[in-house]
């Protein structure tokens, strides 16, 4: 029961806080059929790595930006919630708002969290609505890996989902999928 309570007045915390929060930033560079080519910026990341089932990596993420890192610094909350997937681990990564650089970003206090300065980098977005799960996510993934090979753009990671919203907001819901591509094959 106190997992539970804890997490309702986490969700609803951070319902408040997103409607005012900093979002990622991003160049758009390109559009071609129904996907964008991005550049994105180096920016600072806490992610939360799990080797099962990814449970827990909110609480873990949300715990540190609430103050509870080495410095007892609270941190705002950004968007978007980055969530990748491997075959064997999953990560949940927020976005660390821009003031944060490597030399003044609080350390974690645990294990649990690592952070880091996200590599500048171009991606290839496709943007979807409505809550997202993993039909919604493989749809996605696909259109835009079949954009990708139809412009013989070279992918050179890993799909990542990013998600804009709360639990909480019910319309105009914006989620994304990025890939990481090879800029000189544009």
């Amino acid at each position: 029961m106190k997992n539970y309570i804890y997490t309702l007045l986490v969700l609803l915390f951070s319902t408040s806080l997103i409607s005012q929060t900093e979002t990622q930033e991003y160049q758009v560079l390109q559009e071609l059929d129904g996907a964008e080519i991005r550049f994105y910026p180096p920016v600072m990341m806490a992610k939360f790595t799990s080797n099962g089932n990814g449970g827990g990596g909110f609480r873990y993420l949300f715990n540190y930006i609430s103050g509870g890192n080495a410095s007892q610094e609270k941190i705002a909350m950004t968007t978007p919630v980055h969530i990748e997937t491997q075959e064997r681990s999953s990560s949940m990564a927020f976005v660390l708002p821009k003031k944060f650089t490597p030399n003044n970003t609080p350390q974690p206090s645990g294990q649990a969290i690592e952070v880091y300065e996200a590599a500048a980098g171009h991606f290839a977005a496709f943007s979807y609505s409505g809550y997202t799960n993993f039909n919604k996510e493989q749809q996605a993934t696909e259109k835009l890996m079949e954009v990708l090979k139809n412009k013989k753009i070279k992918v050179t990671g890993n799909p990542s989902v990013l998600v804009y919203n709360s639990p909480y907001k019910f319309y105009k819901r914006r989620n994304e999928i990025i890939i990481p591509i090879d800029p000189e094959s544009l």
